[in-house]
């Protein structure tokens, strides 16, 4: 007997629910254990090459600068504007090797859905043949002229608002789960007061940070757009929470106030993102040099991002139409394309935080995310985060009531 701990679903709980799962040596998942063909150690092989991925997006764009040989080989000759486009088309270009690996490995999985599949075979294993694919994925767009990585900067856009999308249903999903579970019967009574405890943490926290980013990012009357920035977010907090404990909505004060600490997290980065010197940033004299808060930071988001990636492509079945099926025993524990998919959007997500969401802008080192662009981008995800919330709340009394009328 074998006890594997893993992450798997099903239709009564969260996407993802830690459990531990007991496998006989008859069991199909008792073969791809031991034949190291494992999907829940695969899944932590993708995450680290994800992982190196975007180390080596940062070593291109931090380090690439100073190499002004590199405008003499063939794909950088296009580089048009000198050593600072060096940095960016670097990141882009172990983007693209990184978004090919992982489109190779969506394609070639999709639609997996049983443990002896000869594609979970290939997910699972095969690491000789798919580093050696990595490696040639990363090499190629080297080779390509530069208008072709360009274009792929631009398609890039659309990709990372896509991995910005799915994570954000995906945390959503999860603070409705976890409210949804706090709530049932089965934990109503006991958890009542932790969760009334938790709820009132996350006001407070919400309501501290509020206060700290008016003093912070709009210390002045004449800072407009920071001002309305947090004055919104704050209107924002009040919608969701009147909303959810409305009588027929009744969500409880749990799910509004873990949303409230997310939309204010997505508030107080947007502002963070402003590029240095901005007048009506604290201290923002001092951000134009390099210190070891700046490095811890730096390497803090880089990590986030590959974790945020990593759990988002193990929640396919919050993204399923239909969750009531009950999982057979020899069923994947989670989708392998929709996983490859995150990857592959979030390889062209790293690429535009790196580069500030624009292919024409130089990035200082040991930053990341930070243009106006990527401001608006934060703010308009918090914006868009709000809305799917308050659609989850509402659509099933519009959808009943919508029935009833026609019936």
């Amino acid at each position: 007997m074998v006890n594997v701990e893993s992450n798997t679903s099903n239709s009564n709980e969260r996407c993802n629910t830690t459990i531990t799962t007991t496998i006989s040596e008859d069991s199909p998942w008792y073969s791809q254990f031991r034949n190291a063909s494992n999907p829940w150690m695969a899944r932590y092989v993708y995450g680290f090459i994800f992982l190196v991925a975007n180390l080596l997006a940062w070593a291109s764009r931090d380090e690439l600068s100073s190499l002004s040989a590199l405008l003499e080989m063939k794909g950088f000759r296009g580089c048009k504007v000198g050593k600072d486009c060096l940095g960016t088309e670097g990141v882009l270009r172990v983007s693209m090797g990184c978004f090919m690996f992982y489109m190779i490995m969506f394609w070639s999985t999709v639609g997996t859905s049983k443990l002896n599949d000869i594609r979970d075979k290939w997910h699972s294993g095969w690491w000789l043949i798919k580093i050696v694919l990595w490696l040639a994925t990363t090499i190629f767009p080297l080779l390509l002229p530069s208008e072709f990585i360009q274009f792929y900067g631009q398609v890039s856009h659309f990709g990372a608002g896509v991995f910005l999308l799915i994570q954000l249903i995906s945390i959503i999903s999860f603070i409705t789960w976890l409210n949804d579970r706090w709530v049932s019967e089965k934990y109503a009574e006991r958890c009542q007061i932790h969760v009334v405890i938790f709820a009132t943490i996350a006001y407070c926290v919400c309501l501290t940070g509020i206060i700290l980013m008016y003093f912070w990012y709009a210390p002045q009357p004449t800072c407009l757009l920071n001002l309305f920035f947090i004055t919104w977010t704050l209107l924002l907090l009040q919608i969701i929470t009147s909303v959810s404990l409305h009588s027929k909505v009744n969500a409880g004060i749990l799910s509004p106030g873990l949303m409230g600490l997310y939309v204010v997290y997505l508030c107080w980065s947007a502002m963070r993102s402003e590029p240095p010197g901005a007048r009506c940033i604290v201290k923002s004299d001092s951000s134009t040099t390099t210190d070891w808060q700046s490095i811890i930071s730096f390497v803090v988001a880089i990590l986030a991002i590959v974790i945020a990636t990593f759990s988002t492509g193990i929640d396919s079945k919050c993204f399923q139409s239909r969750k009531d099926d009950i999982p057979a025993e020899d069923d994947v524990p989670y989708g392998y394309g929709f996983f490859h998919l995150v990857f592959a959007t979030g390889a062209m997500y790293f690429a535009m935080i790196l580069i500030g969401w624009n292919s024409h802008h130089s990035m200082r080192k040991w930053t990341i995310d930070v243009g106006w662009t990527s401001t608006w981008v934060r703010i308009i995800n918090e914006w868009l985060a709000v809305l799917i919330y308050l659609w989850m709340l509402l659509a099933p009394i519009i959808w009943k009531t919508r029935y009833a009328d026609s019936s």
